[in-house]
């Protein structure tokens, strides 16, 4: 594939990157229409979509520096590179750092958390979908070793110095399925999104059916790097994958309670 996407004498452009971006104005767009479709200020959503995106780049890198400390303080220069460095586990906590600061930013604006959720569910599964194309094309989160004739072989000693991908084999193109996933994700989302009756449903199906894909997703995933849990019959974001699932299904039951309740409170009052 193409961790590059060209370069400019000796700056190159990773193809990672410009697909992340992509991903973030697509998912920008989106996140305006749906706010109005779930009756939330666009132009809240989109100061908390940006402050979310910029606290998950900062945390991460952030994280980053403070492992690699150490090394840093001797080369300077491999600061450069850490904008290469993808890794399930700084993704995780980048995610975490942008969830608290969407949070707070929401709480400062009293912002309906049930609508805002709702609103975002669409957008995030359409942004992950093409990271997961930008990871694709760099190498990032491989699949592995497949002797099916829709494997994919990397060649690109980019490929290798910033993912760590095997050259030369036929691997899973895992990411595709991501994608894919993510995609069917957000577009059952959308279709779903006028019929919804209460609050926080898409929210709640989001988290269930995002954690479904990214487990089923892992089995073709290299697991170098990606932790054992278990003994191995689990890696990390499997693990957090069922959590995401745990947490949508208690979305979804704990808002058809409160409409139930609500229900019976509206009924007795009118039989008052």
């Amino acid at each position: 594939m193409h961790p590059v996407l060209f370069h400019i004498g000796p700056i190159y452009i990773p193809s990672y990157g410009v697909m992340a971006a992509i991903g973030v104005v697509l998912a920008l767009t989106l996140a305006l229409r749906t706010a109005r479709m779930t009756h939330v200020n666009p132009h809240h959503m989109w100061n908390l979509c940006v402050i979310a995106l910029f606290s998950a780049l900062v945390g991460s890198r952030l994280v980053l520096v403070a492992i690699n400390w150490t090394v840093l303080r001797s080369h300077p220069a491999w600061l450069l590179s850490l904008a290469m460095v993808h890794h399930p586990l700084v993704a995780g906590i980048g995610a975490l750092f942008a969830a608290v600061a969407a949070v707070l930013y929401a709480r400062w604006q009293h912002m309906p958390p049930w609508n805002t959720a709702d609103g975002l569910a669409a957008p995030l599964a359409l942004g992950m979908a093409c990271e997961q194309l930008g990871a694709l094309l760099a190498g990032a989160g491989y699949g592995t070793e497949t002797s099916g004739h829709w494997g994919i072989v990397y060649i690109s000693p980019f490929a290798a110095r910033w993912s760590g991908t095997p050259l030369g084999i036929p691997l899973h193109p895992v990411q595709a399925y991501a994608a894919l996933a993510f995609l069917t994700v957000s577009i059952a989302l959308l279709v779903w999104m006028p019929f919804c009756r209460q609050n926080g449903d898409l929210a709640g199906l989001w988290l269930i059916l995002a954690g479904t894909a990214i487990y089923f997703t892992e089995f073709w995933r290299d697991p170098v790097g990606r932790g054992n849990l278990l003994d191995g019959a689990l890696d990390a974001p499997q693990a957090a994958a069922i959590g995401l699932v745990l947490a949508g299904g208690w979305v979804m039951r704990r808002r058809r309670d409160a409409r139930r309740d609500g229900n019976a409170v509206s009924d007795g009052t009118a039989h008052a």
